[in-house]
C-alpha cells in the first residue's frame, strides 16, 4: 500500500506540474490574443496540446493507481476517490498529511487553469467581435448610398451612387 501511495503522490505531483505548464502556455495565449499575434497563439496551442496529452496518460495513471487501491483495500474501484483515500489513511498521519497537499495543490492548479481558459475565451469572444464590427465597418465604407429613384410604379429603384459620391457635371 505505502508504494501504491508514493506513485499515486508522485503522479499527482506531475499532474499539478502539468497544470502549471498549461497555465503559463494560457498566459502566453493571452499575450497572443491581445496583441493580435496568431503565430504566438498558435504556438502556444500546439504546446497546450502536447501538455493536455500528457495529462490524459497521468490521469489514465491515476485511476489505475485508485483501483490498485481500491484492491488492496477491498473498496469499490468505480467509487473510490483520493479525499476517500486519505480519510482511510487515518492511522498513517504522514501519507494522509502528503496526500491531502497533493490534491489540494492539483485542485488550485487545476482551477487557476480552468479560470484562465475562461478569461481567454472572453477575450477571443471579444476579438471576434471587433473582428465583426471592423468588417461591417468596412463594407458600409465601400457601400455608396442608394438614391431616392422611383419607378414608375412609386417603388424605390435601388440605385446606388457613383464612388466618387456625388454625380456633378462641369
Amino acid at each position: 500500500m505505502a508504494s501504491l501511495v508514493d506513485d499515486l503522490l508522485d503522479v499527482m505531483a506531475k499532474e499539478t506540474e502539468g497544470y502549471e505548464r498549461l497555465y503559463a502556455l494560457a498566459e502566453e495565449k493571452r499575450a497572443g490574443i491581445v496583441k493580435r499575434d496568431l503565430e504566438a497563439m498558435e504556438t502556444a496551442t500546439s504546446k497546450e496540446n502536447d501538455v493536455s496529452s500528457e495529462l490524459k496518460n497521468l490521469e489514465t495513471k491515476r485511476v489505475k493507481i485508485l483501483k490498485d487501491m481500491s484492491v488492496v483495500l477491498g473498496k469499490d474501484d468505480e467509487t473510490l476517490t483520493v479525499t476517500q483515500v486519505i480519510l482511510l489513511l487515518s492511522k498513517q498521519p504522514q501519507e494522509q498529511k502528503a496526500l491531502t497537499d497533493a490534491r489540494d495543490n492539483l485542485v488550485k492548479a487545476a482551477s487557476n487553469m480552468q479560470f484562465m481558459n475562461t478569461q481567454n475565451q472572453i477575450l477571443l469572444n471579444q476579438a471576434m467581435e471587433m473582428v465583426e464590427f471592423d468588417l461591417t465597418l468596412f463594407k458600409s465604407m465601400r457601400q455608396a448610398p442608394e438614391t431616392a429613384n422611383y419607378d414608375k410604379n412609386a417603388y424605390n429603384t435601388g440605385d446606388i451612387l457613383p464612388s466618387g459620391g456625388f454625380d456633378a457635371k462641369q
